[in-house]
């Protein structure tokens, strides 16, 4: 293995790294898919924080600001996002992958700068420091002293990662580490914490988890038991497609497992009353708007679309308002033997903190799963309307089994969340996957013109 840089945190180290790292990331940053500001410069490049993990691996809090370009949906221009970088004079050819680049100044000038997640060295390192409860500066590692984690793990790093990254651990154990940090507690970590609080077996619950206290207090990666022989929910749906076989039996018990972690949210996180449909409606229409602005395409079907949001503010209330995941569709669902399983609470991370902790509808939930039906039913061709509809049936009837009331009876409801939804899916494609941008536009289409 080739010998590691040695970097010790000075204080003039810690002063001086964005000379050797400023460029680098600059380049770089725009390129990861979890980066939020693809489509805008970097203008601006900060250190929030630096700590040496162990040698040879600076954990850095880095702020990007883009010169006061609005983000997605009028969000802040600037970000904070978590960085491991790896420090060493050569890098392995097994490692070109993580390759950020060579620093020409400063105190790194002529050492080489990788993303140390790639490394296995460094990810059995980082599951050390889990193992065992500690600080590192501003770092604090925590766990479940109940749960042993075992040594000598062999780590990999998931290779469909999206807006964070994941590294598996012996297929034991999963840990997921939040790349764009807001100051508080992430969902990610206090959902599952409070759901194995209710015995709701549902979602993993976490084993060890670490955050800082500086510049704020955040939450930074969350290791969790790993279900090695489960399948997501999107696989799933592609291979009964590909193969004409049926889904709605699958499709029922997902719906039935959903109310059952709704109903173990409520008992959580109680008190949150009924959603003011009024405040909902107009947020809607002003995401509508803001999206409309960015997606010409969008921009006929904008009175069709207003419709939806205002028939809310005058139709039945619905369910209480209650702590909901967020941001549900078949990719967020794991199916291990004949259960389904819950993952990823964190919500949409372009969205601030308070805004995904708010208590909400749960058909707003409802509604992105049902969105999900159809998404993989145009992944074949032709596309077969009667496979999503059957689902979107089929899981409804679950959900109404156990949860007490039937989401395909709150019409004016569901029109509205569905339209929500097929409005942030339209401004999602646009900006990273223009090829996907017919999926979201038929909805749109749909429920314009149709009402539907």
């Amino acid at each position: 293995m080739p010998k590691t840089a040695s970097v010790s945190p000075r204080p003039a180290l810690a002063t001086d790294l964005m000379t050797s790292l400023g460029e680098l990331l600059r380049q770089w940053l725009p390129r990861q898919r979890w980066f939020a500001g693809k489509d805008r410069p970097v203008s601006e490049l900060g250190l929030l924080s630096m700590t040496e993990l162990f040698p040879g691996c600076l954990h850095l809090l880095v702020h990007t600001g883009h010169g006061g370009v609005p983000g997605p949906g009028g969000a802040s221009a600037g970000d904070c996002y978590q960085l491991l970088l790896g420090v060493r004079k050569n890098l392995s050819p097994r490692l070109g992958r993580a390759l950020i680049g060579r620093a020409e100044r400063g105190p790194l000038a002529g050492l080489t700068i990788y993303d140390a997640l790639h490394d296995p060295r460094s990810a059995q390192l980082l599951l050390e420091r889990l193992r065992h409860p500690g600080t590192a500066g501003p770092l604090r590692f925590e766990g479940d002293p109940s749960v042993p984690v075992p040594a000598g793990l062999p780590p990999r790093l998931l290779e469909t990662e999206q807006s964070n990254s994941s590294l598996v651990y012996g297929d034991e154990f999963i840990l997921k580490v939040f790349r764009r940090i807001q100051p508080g507690v992430n969902p990610d970590l206090e959902v599952p914490v409070a759901l194995a609080g209710q015995g709701c077996r549902r979602v993993p619950a976490p084993v060890a988890w670490f955050r800082t206290t500086h510049p704020q207090g955040a939450t930074l990666g969350v290791l969790q038991p790993y279900l090695r022989d489960a399948s997501d929910g999107w696989a799933l749906a592609l291979q009964a497609l590909a193969s004409g076989d049926d889904f709605t039996v699958q499709a029922h018990e997902l719906g039935r497992a959903m109310a059952e972690v709704h109903l173990a949210l409520a008992a959580a996180f109680p008190g949150s009353g009924h959603d003011d449909n009024g405040s909902t409606a107009a947020a809607m229409t002003e995401r509508l708007n803001s999206a409309a602005r960015s997606v010409p395409a969008l921009r006929p079907f904008v009175p069709g679309l207003q419709s939806a949001f205002g028939a809310l503010a005058t139709c039945d209330s619905g369910p209480p308002a209650q702590r909901v995941h967020g941001d549900l569709h078949l990719g967020q669902v794991l199916r291990a033997g004949r259960e389904w399983f819950v993952i990823d609470f964190e919500g949409e991370p372009s969205r601030p903190l308070v805004e995904r902790c708010a208590a909400q509808s749960p058909v707003r939930d409802i509604a992105g799963m049902l969105r999900s039906f159809d998404y993989a039913a145009r992944q074949r061709r032709p596309w077969r309307p009667e496979w999503a509809r059957r689902c979107r049936e089929a899981f409804c009837g679950g959900y109404a089994a156990l949860a007490g009331w039937d989401p395909r009876k709150k019409h004016g409801l569901l029109r509205a969340y569905e339209t929500d939804r097929a409005v942030y899916e339209v401004l999602y494609e646009a900006r990273h996957r223009p090829d996907w941008l017919p999926v979201p536009m038929a909805a749109i289409e749909r429920l314009a013109v149709r009402g539907d």
